[in-house]
């Protein structure tokens, strides 16, 4: 460090002389940070409570208290919260869709074998169905025949 020879003392109270401050500015202009409502939001979400569940007392946050609640007075029949949680539900299922990956995953080789098997499978069902339909058609017809003719 290099000493320089001062004819002033400098330290609390007294700033150096070549940058003091000036009369009726801030020492800091911009002021604190402002936090925007969703911070104060999440922070006051975050916050630990106490609640009492099953007995015991338990160290929750105020996000779940609130969620635990409404899911409580859902339950016991209250239209109003089980509207607000329906509403809810919808809003997160929609983030959820809108995060998710648009296009869907490949599949494998023994995946493809699967789905194939499985579409074989549902067509012969469908085809013997039809086909037993058909037969039971043709059966009521002959009886209906048989009844006109008899």
């Amino acid at each position: 460090m290099s000493e320089v020879k001062r004819d002033y003392e400098i330290g609390y109270g007294k700033p150096p002389r070549g940058r003091p401050f000036q009369k009726g500015q801030s020492g800091n202009p911009r002021g604190p940070r402002r936090k925007d409502m969703s911070a104060l939001l999440i922070a006051a979400l975050n916050e630990p409570v106490y609640a009492t569940i099953d007995g015991k007392r338990r160290k929750i946050t105020k996000r779940q208290a609130i969620i635990t609640q409404m899911v409580n007075e859902s339950a016991s029949a209250n239209l109003r919260a089980t509207k607000m949680l329906f509403d809810m539900i919808k809003e997160v299922e929609q983030k959820a869709g809108a995060a998710a990956s648009p296009e869907p995953a490949k599949l494998t080789a023994s995946d493809r074998e699967v789905v194939e098997l499985f579409v074989a499978r549902l067509r012969r069902q469908i085809a013997a169905e039809a086909a037993e339909a058909v037969e039971k058609a043709e059966a009521a017809a002959v009886a209906a025949a048989d009844e006109q003719a008899g």
